[in-house]
């Protein structure tokens, strides 16, 4: 089992899917502590549904990102907190609290990274003109959406699409891979070699693919 942290700045939804794929059994893992920014955001109040400890810590009380950070790093620590997880976390995340928890510090990003790296990044998926899009679990290093990516998925983007409507089928995989990516590290299958995350142990799916729009397949 692994013990969690898990940091927060809004609703929480991927918090949420998180408790319930622990509840339910698909997770090995405890959350130990949710660190949110902000106070008052509905995370907190998921949080406390399922009795979780919970700890605000006020970033505008700190003169520094480092300072906000190395306070984040003794509250995981008194905890007993092995990874970090972000949850819509909306910090940039300092060496303080990088060096800490060296490749221990898991975040979700909506989009395929290398691509679209950054902020509110459906419509500008939908405006490339990209057939597909989806999401990223990796793991964060000192550069902005560049860390090692553990998993992802993958959804077709429509002609009718918007970036709401983009949004919205990313994140329902947003909420299954995240604890994927979670059990792979508690099970102890992820290998970090390089810039490369190689799940060891995990059965590949032969020819698998996907293709939009749909096209026919021709055997010849």
């Amino acid at each position: 089992m692994v013990n969690l942290g898990i940091l927060v700045s809004g609703s929480g939804s991927n918090l949420q899917a998180i408790i319930d794929n622990i509840e339910a059994g698909r997770v090995d893992a405890k959350i130990k502590v949710v660190v949110s920014n902000v106070p008052d955001v509905y995370a907190l109040e998921r949080a406390r549904k399922h009795n979780i400890p919970s700890v605000v810590i006020c970033h505008k009380e700190f003169k520094t990102r480092e300072e906000f950070d190395q306070r984040l790093v003794e509250i995981l620590k008194a905890h007993e907190v092995e990874l970090v997880v972000l949850a819509g976390f909306m910090r940039i995340i300092t060496p303080v609290l990088l060096r800490s928890f060296p490749m221990r510090v898991m975040n979700i990003h909506p989009a395929l990274l290398p691509a679209f790296p950054g902020t509110h990044v459906w419509q500008t998926e939908v405006d490339s003109g990209v057939k597909f899009a989806g999401c990223t679990v990796h793991f964060v290093d000192e550069g902005t959406d560049t860390g090692p990516i553990i998993i992802q998925a993958v959804v077709p983007v429509y002609e009718d699409d918007t970036g709401d409507t983009l949004n919205a089928r990313i994140l329902k995989q947003e909420h299954k891979i995240y604890s994927q990516a979670i059990q792979l590290y508690a099970e102890g299958h992820l290998e970090i070699q390089g810039h490369r995350v190689l799940a060891k142990g995990i059965p590949k799916v032969p020819d698998a693919f996907m293709i939009n729009p749909p096209a026919g397949i021709f055997d010849p």
